[in-house]
């Protein structure tokens, strides 16, 4: 058979037992790792955090501000002061005045609070809005797992596929094999030439170089599939080869339900609902605001010895003080310029370009499903008929085996009727996975792909 010929069929068969030992890696384990540990939807999920802390009560301006102020001075004086030509009353004259290393110091310590009890209801509106932000950034990150789950399946069914191509070529590669001894018994024993036994070489050699190129392909597809699990890129595994449709009366229920579950259509009436509020919110400009204040103080003062006669020395004082005020005040701005009537203006145009983006997302949505049921019931009764193909196919190439063991037909006829087979056998593969794409496809236009089994 040629050396080369021997290596390669080593290795195909030493692939093919490890192979068999890996781990069966299901479609839900699939997606389960991808939930936890895909990129793109760890990212998605921090958002929603975000969105969820500034929804909270903390971020809502409900609460009420306290502000703490503390302060502490330190001087050191010094002094010195000369009266030239002055005299006491008693006629003696006067002594200088030196004051040394006077020391004083100065503490405060303070807390206010502001409350705000009205501002127009714009709190309100903003709070209420900040929720609506939280429910848009929940179905944002839907959209995303949505998105990885189609791209995980297109993966996963592309390494079922080769699984299932590899499998294929396997048995032709062994039927080929079985040509050459078959060519070489009957070349020993004079019932043909050595011309037999070299095309049964060469569709050894063509096929085993399929295999190869097929095998390189499913490792290829399998490290794509650890990329989008978010694990060792030389992971091993198989994957599940069955394929189940979900059947038609069922999917004409979830296409009934698509307005109400589609994620395009939902985050387009939660920005609606944005808009709305960013009406409510500018609207409330027009409105007074009414707060509360409220401070409480103290202050302490240690003043350092001082004269203010000569030779007359004050000592040092200390003052303790403490205050506690309480207010209320109301801020109405009567007329801004204009700039209120501005922003509630612009908020209303843009809540109408909302409406009309969501008519058109609807419009388009409902396009998508009819594009992508369509799509969906030709590849499946292409499916359907490529399970017939392989059917004639395998009946075929049974009886051209038959009539080329009894010698009736030639090699080559026997080799046309294994490469219709094979042809047959990878179409089928291909459309079994086509249509299960475009199944999930149109099951995520529906807004159920996150609530079916796979």
């Amino acid at each position: 058979m040629g050396y080369k010929y021997l290596i390669a069929s080593l290795l195909i068969g030493f692939s093919g037992i490890l192979s068999a030992q890996d781990k069966l890696l299901s479609k839900d384990d699939a997606v389960s790792l991808a939930l936890e540990n895909n990129f793109g939807i760890k990212v998605a999920k921090n958002q929603v955090a975000i969105a969820d802390n500034n929804s909270g009560i903390l971020n809502s301006g409900y609460l009420p501000s306290l502000t703490g102020t503390a302060g502490a001075t330190y001087n050191e004086f010094n002094s010195n002061t000369e009266y030239p030509g002055q005299f006491e009353s008693n006629g003696d004259p006067r002594a200088d005045l030196e004051i040394n290393d006077a020391e004083s110091q100065a503490y405060n310590a303070g807390l206010s609070l502001n409350y705000t009890l009205f501002d127009g209801m714009g709190r309100l509106y903003n709070f209420k809005r900040l929720k609506e932000q939280y429910q848009l950034s929940e179905l944002q990150a839907r959209e995303t797992i949505e998105n990885t789950v189609l791209q995980l399946f297109s993966v996963y069914y592309e390494i079922a596929r080769l699984t299932e191509n590899e499998n294929v070529l396997r048995q032709a590669l062994q039927i080929s094999k079985d040509r050459i001894k078959r060519a070489e018994y009957s070349f020993e024993y004079g019932q043909n030439t050595k011309l037999d036994i070299l095309n049964a070489q060469v569709d050894v050699t063509n096929d085993s170089i399929s295999l190869m190129n097929t095998q390189q392909s499913l490792a290829n597809t399998k490290r794509d599939l650890n990329v989008v699990l978010n694990q060792n890129l030389n992971e091993k595994f198989v994957v599940d080869t069955l394929v189940s449709f979900i059947p038609k009366l069922q999917l004409e229920d979830y296409i009934a339900q698509s307005k109400e579950n589609n994620v395009a259509i939902l985050q387009t009436e939660r920005n609606l609902a944005i808009n709305d509020y960013d009406i409510k919110v500018n609207r409330s400009g027009y409105l007074p605001t009414l707060g509360l204040s409220g401070s409480y103080g103290w202050n302490l003062n240690q003043s350092a010895a001082t004269s203010f006669l000569p030779g007359q020395i004050i000592p040092g004082s200390n003052r303790n003080s403490y205050n506690l005020a309480l207010g209320a005040n109301l801020t109405w701005n009567l007329f801004d310029g204009g700039g209120t009537t501005v922003r509630v203006k612009n908020a209303k145009i843009a809540y109408e370009n909302q409406e009309i983006l969501k008519e058109q997302v609807s419009l388009e949505v409902n396009r998508d499903i009819l594009n992508a049921l369509g799509i969906y019931e030709n590849r499946l009764q292409i499916f359907q008929i490529q399970e017939q193909n392989v059917v004639t196919n395998q009946n075929n190439f049974e009886r051209s085996k038959e009539q080329f063991q009894l010698g009736r037909i030639t090699s080559i006829e026997f080799r046309q009727a294994q490469i219709n087979l094979l042809n047959a056998q990878t179409n089928k593969n291909l459309a079994k996975y086509d249509a299960k794409l475009a199944e999930l496809q149109l099951l995520q236009l529906t807004g159920q792909l996150l609530s079916v089994e796979f």
